[in-house]
């Protein structure tokens, strides 16, 4: 009986043994589980942390590129608004500049026009207008203009006063302006005759050293038209709007070598050549 209670006892420990050693086997095996999870947990934690450095890193990266590439963009386009306003105020300053120029230059042109035409006063009257309250008195300018040198126009002006009267009257002037041929820029090449109603009007041309023997009206036409030597005679009226419009009708007519060979188709040294042989007839029959 003891014996059997002793193997009973030894059976039991060995049993307790290989449970315990079972016991003990499977914790190891758990601590190895555990110890594995933890240390694939360690290296996913690791991955990931370098997974989220890398990731931080390119981010910094990329914004330090894009900050440089933003801010020379701004720049850029600070600098084209910069430019473009410049170049506007560049722009704005030159078309200044040339429209002053350009005033300058028009402003240079009328000074040099006015001052390169004669202005000649020829009448002025004062004239009465009659209305129900009264007389309106305005004053009539008559005006001669030429450059000296075969360009010539007269023009008349109204006003109520005087310097308008005379600013109207130079202005139709300048726009009636007629070319007359000259004879060596000092007199006509041939006698005229001239007629506006009762004004009747002689022009002669003379040589060198005779001058201008006309009246008032006319003489004023011929020193604005250049003419150094002429003698001129008024008929009939004495009106000076008469005797200045007959005076420019006798220059519309007048005419030149040039012209008539252009008319007639021949050269210009046949017709002085004519001329000059009527002149020696002439003279030679005032002769004999």
């Amino acid at each position: 009986m003891n014996e059997d209670k002793k193997n009973k006892t030894s059976e039991k420990e060995n049993v307790k043994k290989i449970i315990n050693v079972d016991e003990l086997k499977e914790k190891k095996s758990l601590k190895d589980s555990n110890l594995e999870k933890k240390i694939k947990v360690k290296s996913v934690d690791k991955e990931t942390s370098s997974e989220k450095k890398q990731l931080t890193e390119a981010k910094t990266k990329s914004e330090k590129k894009i900050e440089p590439s933003v801010k020379s963009k701004e720049n850029k386009s600070k600098s084209k608004v910069k430019s473009s306003v410049d170049t506007k105020k560049e722009n704005s300053n030159l078309s200044s500049v040339n429209n002053k120029n350009s005033r300058g230059s028009n402003n240079n042109k009328g000074q040099s026009e006015e001052n390169e035409f004669l202005e000649k006063l020829v009448s002025i009257n004062r004239v009465a207008k009659v209305v129900k309250g009264g007389r309106r008195f305005s004053f009539a300018a008559l005006v001669v203009v030429g450059d000296g040198n075969g360009l010539v126009g007269h023009g008349k002006g109204k006003a109520k006063e005087v310097p308008e009267a005379i600013k109207k009257a130079t202005d139709e002037a300048k726009v009636n302006m007629i070319r007359v041929p000259l004879r060596q820029a000092r007199t006509l090449h041939h006698d005229i005759a001239g007629r506006y109603d009762a004004g009747k009007v002689y022009l002669r041309s003379a040589p060198s050293g005779t001058g201008v023997i006309a009246g008032g009206p006319m003489r004023a036409v011929f020193e604005a038209l250049g003419i150094k030597d002429i003698v001129a005679k008024s008929v009939g009226s004495s009106n000076p709007h008469n005797m200045i419009r007959a005076t420019f009708d006798a220059l519309k007519s007048a005419s030149s070598p040039k012209l008539i060979s252009i008319r007639r188709g021949l050269k210009v040294n046949e017709i002085t050549k004519r001329r000059k042989v009527s002149n020696t007839i002439t003279e030679s029959a005032q002769d004999a």
